[in-house]
């Protein structure tokens, strides 16, 4: 059997392909300005690892994220936040909180033990604790966005940055710059601030151990162990790249579906 899952995002497109249950090929590419164009250029990526040439020796793939409705092979789409749930509960099935930072949202889950959705909450009125903030803050910060993790990794003293707004915190850590504050601090500060936001995302939905992060802002150790300090509990770092847990989970449920297929004929 094999199975894909596609997952368009603001910022990036991602494949991913199963064999038998198995995760064998994936693909992480920066978004175009066509989803169309993105969807076809991830999944043909992830295909040529496998040596597949062509999208009907796939039995069955599932388009997820914002440009869902744009992915023209897909058989189905499903939700982001679904599919989020379903592929951090297969790489990691103690999971009970998923914490998802996409480019322009966050979203935080609660899962069962199967990977079912309970309840979640969703930033997506404000930048701010996004791929989008972080962009803005590595350009003021002038160093990138693994530098921001690997900064803050060493302050002793971080910056106190209080705007909630994105706009605002920007112009509040252009002042701290100005007034000499080390740049390890307002690093730490930053993900110190982002973390506070999603604690009381998290709150909301009620926190269960186990904790993870996904989404390409996960990669972020400083905002990880941030996070760790005001939930109190350790944050799970999954097996494979946090960014693919969407695409990953929609393989997933493509899965599902072959095999529902199949029972449906054999009856």
């Amino acid at each position: 059997m094999i199975v894909a899952g596609c997952d368009i995002g603001s910022t990036t497109g991602k494949s991913a392909i199963m064999v038998n249950g198995k995760l064998e090929s994936y693909t992480i590419i920066p978004s175009t300005t066509k989803p169309e164009e993105t969807a076809r250029k991830s999944m043909e990526e992830a295909m040529g690892f496998l040596g597949i040439v062509s999208m009907e020796e796939i039995d069955y793939i599932v388009g997820t994220g914002y440009g869902r409705l744009k992915v023209p092979f897909a058989n189905e789409n499903v939700s982001e936040i679904t599919c989020h749930a379903r592929g951090a509960n297969w790489m990691c099935p103690s999971v009970r909180t998923v914490v998802d930072i996409g480019g322009q949202d966050c979203k935080v889950m609660s899962l069962d033990e199967k990977g079912n959705v309970l309840e979640f909450v969703m930033n997506d009125r404000c930048a701010a604790g996004t791929g989008r903030f972080f962009e803005g803050m590595a350009r003021v910060l002038e160093c990138g966005l693994e530098g921001i993790s690997k900064l803050s990794l060493e302050s002793k003293s971080p910056a106190n940055i209080t705007s909630q707004c994105s706009v605002f915190a920007e112009s509040e850590v252009v002042t701290l710059i100005n007034e000499g504050m080390d740049v390890i601090d307002i690093a730490a500060g930053v993900n110190n601030s982002v973390a506070g936001r999603l604690n009381s995302m998290v709150r909301k939905v009620g926190l269960v151990e186990d904790v993870v992060l996904t989404g390409g802002c996960a990669k972020n150790e400083g905002l990880a162990q941030a996070l760790e300090k005001k939930l109190g509990v350790k944050v799970i770092h999954l097996p494979e790249d946090p960014q693919i847990a969407g695409a990953v989970g929609a393989a997933v449920i493509a899965a599902e579906r072959v095999s529902q297929q199949s029972g449906a004929k054999s009856t």
